[in-house]
């Protein structure tokens, strides 16, 4: 899977992502407020709404002009959903939002152990030939397929159908297995079902499948860039700010950041207070290597082909490499002691 530049609107760079075998529309968004966003744990509370503006409006304007605009129902899941800024984005790029629905889907725990997902509460009014507009954050997918289960459920059950799904997510590769998976369903359910336009904030990202190199990582939640196809913008960024290259996942829960600040900033904490522990065991150099998606210095046309960025990025690649191959020289205490002080900074804030 590699990136195809479809062109600049206003500040947001747009990617397509092309494979051979995908049957819907994958697109990845690239602008200022998500690469500060992604980038950066200290950005918390409403700018974490207006992080994703621009870069939402951008997307519903490029559908726009190929023809897959019209009305829209805007689909609320409630948890990270509400963090995503749709309804403001579809009256600025002029698209008529006709109705508003939202499930939620709660975590069943027993004797401290996550059990399942139940949905509570729902406000659904299905009618024929809806277009759902949904934004939410993807991991493992187990929240989204719950959710979609049911709402399709209930569209077929009450009267209603569904004709195409557009997505907007900070989110992983499983929200293509799913829509992939999803789409013969849907077109069986629904004849004349256009499929799913999915738009990934800043890349297409991989969750961790353990500890990491670290020894810390979670596996299922956490994201990284092995595997995954990541906006060259984003990865120029992160090199221009290498200390957030470490970052936990390199991206945070935005629901965690804008509703539950203090619990945001102490998983920071706890995650650099662990790396500054255990500093003088991880070896910098593999950390690095797996936070970039490559253990070792690459060609220029290897690297095109593992991270699957068009040409002309040929300064970026240099930059990875000399970094990479520094990184065995990197303090990680030092670096996991000026993240502790900007959190700490942070929590004062939020006393």
């Amino acid at each position: 899977m590699y990136l195809r530049q479809l062109g600049l609107f206003e500040d947001t760079n747009i990617y397509k992502l092309v494979s051979p075998q995908l049957s819907n529309r994958y697109f990845v968004l690239s602008g200022p407020g998500t690469r500060e966003l992604l980038s950066s744990p200290e950005v918390v509370g409403f700018p974490c709404y207006t992080a994703l503006l621009r870069e939402t409006v951008a997307a519903l304007r490029y559908l726009l002009s190929v023809g897959l605009g019209g009305d829209f129902d805007i689909l609320t899941i409630l948890r990270g959903g509400l963090n995503y800024p749709l309804e403001e984005a579809c009256a600025e790029a002029g698209i008529r939002v006709r109705d508003m629905h939202f499930v939620s889907c709660e975590r069943i725990i027993e004797n401290s152990v996550i059990t399942g997902l139940e949905i509570k509460y729902e406000k659904l009014r299905p009618t024929p030939g809806r277009t759902l507009a949904i934004g939410d954050i993807i991991a493992s997918g187990a929240t989204l397929e719950r959710c979609l289960d049911y709402v399709v459920g209930e569209f077929k059950r009450r009267g209603g159908s569904i004709k195409r799904m557009v997505f907007f997510t900070i989110g992983g590769t499983r929200a293509v297995e799913l829509m992939e998976e999803m789409t013969p369903r849907l077109s069986e359910l629904f004849p004349g079902f256009e499929g799913f336009d999915c738009f990934f904030f800043e890349g297409m990202f991989t969750v961790y499948g353990g500890p990491g190199a670290s020894g810390i990582n979670v596996k299922d939640i956490d994201f990284g860039w092995n595997g995954g196809v990541v906006a060259p913008e984003f990865r120029s960024h992160v090199m221009e700010h290498p200390d957030s290259l470490f970052e936990k996942c390199i991206i945070y829960d935005g629901g965690a950041r804008r509703y539950e600040i203090p619990l945001h900033i102490d998983e920071v904490s706890e995650y650099w207070e662990g790396i500054l522990e255990r500093a003088h065991i991880i070896d910098p150099k593999a950390l690095a290597g797996e936070k970039l998606g490559y253990p070792s210095p690459l060609s220029y046309e290897e690297w095109k082909i593992v991270t699957g960025i068009p040409d002309a990025w040929e300064g970026l690649w240099k930059k990875e490499q000399e970094f990479i191959s520094g990184a065995a020289r990197l303090d990680l205490a030092e670096i996991a002691r000026r993240r502790l002080s900007s959190m700490d900074s942070l929590r004062k804030m939020y006393k």
